[in-house]
């Protein structure tokens, strides 16, 4: 069971994890670009500043990043605290050179917003909220309170109090949108990639299970012959020791550990090494073999299979893939958890299509979010019905985006619906009212390739 708060698929794992460095890269750009600007200015523009105080401010940033860069690793990663303090103090020297120069008669007054898009991306919302509040905070104390440019003749740089205003509102605008925009990119781009970890696991996983059955039943194959050579040979010694009982018992119990060893391998695995029975199998028995797990929880789940109206072929012989195993079996899961009594596994097969349909007797899916079924992390029905109904998991909303992407991995399009209006009363409603999902595969993309039987197994190299 995955706990959804903590571990790689938390979804703020990931955050608090900001480098040291970058910041150090970042604020060693920022140095440059005002030295820069605070030279031009002065040397080339004629503007009269305070470059004592300029310089200064510019100082301050230089000796926090030797600080930084000498006393702690480079590897050093920030925690949430942490991180707010360094972009805190960029916005407040940032601030400060901007009440040196003009407030927001400085067009560079935009680059306020930088700290808090960095925090945006990286760190939490409430920090993000946080720093945007002091950004807005701080640029509004510079519009009011700020030294005025003026050329070396006296003349003052000023702009209209519109035009001032104007500007000042763009940059608070800003600051919510920018940072609430990269917050949201930030965080889907962290939670796909959660998911797609998720995923991936899965996948894995089943493809060290099949592979182990594989090992298994190679096993079962190869042992069979010296485990019968031992009961053979172990039942003449019973029959010529009958004079001896110590060693006839002796060799009963070799017999016996050699039976006992047979039926273990026979549980374990009865197919050949390497068999195409483990690459390939016909459709009901793959569908049969995803929903195996959840026929014993008090559901019925009922199957059908049935060509399509016009198709005269029999049941296909599917690519046994575990991505499909693995997405069929995660569909099934979930509409047994949320199904009354019943749940149906229909397969209907065409010249051009494969057609899997799972539906429940359920109370459906909600309609608010039947668009966005199959995104990571958005959970069917309210924590505490879902926890009622399926007490043993502990849902991320993951289930069925695992299931849709290993389907649509193995080249199939996925659909859902409700069977029927979730208003309906419970006498009103018909038996397939629940949840709908269909997988369909077309042009035979999971079809096996006819190669006119199962062929020789090949031997396992040592």
């Amino acid at each position: 069971m995955i706990n959804p708060g903590s571990g790689p698929f938390s979804r703020n794992a990931g955050r608090n994890q900001l480098r040291l460095r970058t910041l150090i890269l970042l604020r060693w750009m920022a140095i440059a670009g005002q030295t820069a600007a605070i030279s031009v200015a002065h040397f080339y523009f004629n503007l009269v500043l305070p470059l004592g105080l300029c310089y200064l401010a510019v100082g301050a940033s230089v000796i926090a990043n030797l600080i930084s860069t000498f006393v702690f690793p480079e590897n050093r990663r920030l925690s949430e605290i942490e991180a707010m303090l360094v972009l805190l103090f960029d916005l407040a020297q940032l601030s400060f050179l901007l009440y040196l120069t003009g407030g927001l008669t400085n067009p560079f007054a935009l680059l306020i917003i930088a700290p808090v898009i960095i925090s945006a991306s990286a760190l939490q919302l409430r920090t993000t909220v946080q720093l945007g509040f002091m950004a807005i905070w701080l640029i509004s104390l510079a519009t009011i309170f700020n030294i005025p440019l003026h050329y070396a003749d006296g003349t003052v740089l000023s702009v209209p109090r519109l035009l001032e205003f104007g500007f000042w509102l763009s940059v608070v605008i800003g600051i919510m949108f920018l940072g609430l925009y990269s917050h949201r990119v930030s965080s889907e781009i962290q939670t796909m990639s959660d998911a797609l970890l998720a995923t991936q696991t899965a996948l894995a996983r089943e493809q060290k299970l099949t592979d182990l059955g594989g090992v298994v039943a190679a096993a079962a194959h190869e042992l069979g012959t010296p485990l019968a050579t031992i009961m053979l040979v172990s039942t003449e010694l019973i029959e010529e020791l009958s004079d001896s009982p110590d060693l006839r018992d002796d060799a009963r119990l070799i017999k016996e550990q050699a039976d006992r060893c047979r039926d273990i391998l026979r549980s374990m695995g009865r197919a050949g090494k390497n068999d195409l029975h483990l690459q390939r199998a016909p459709l009901g028995a793959v569908l049969r073999e995803a929903a195996e797990p959840h026929l014993d929880r008090g559901k019925a789940v009922v199957f059908d299979f049935r060509p399509a109206k016009g198709c005269t072929a029999q049941q296909p012989t599917i690519l046994r893939k575990p991505e499909v195993i693995h997405g069929v079996r995660n569909l099934i899961q979930n509409a047994v958890d949320f199904a009354r009594t019943t749940v149906w596994v229909d397969a209907e097969w065409g010249h051009k299509h494969l057609m899997i349909r799972i539906v429940d007797d359920g109370q459906g899916y909600p309609t608010h979010i039947l668009g966005r079924i199959g995104d990571p992390f958005v959970t069917m029905r309210s924590a505490l019905r879902q926890q009622d109904l399926r007490p043993e998991y502990e849902g991320m909303g993951l289930g069925l985006f695992i299931a849709k992407t290993l389907l649509e991995r193995s080249g199939a399009e996925l659909s859902f619906a409700n069977g029927t209006d979730p208003f309906l009363t419970s006498s009103e409603r018909p038996d397939r009212c629940g949840a709908i999902v269909e997988v369909i595969w077309a042009d035979g993309t999971i079809i096996a390739p006819d190669q006119g039987g199962l062929g020789e197994n090949a031997p396992i190299d040592a």
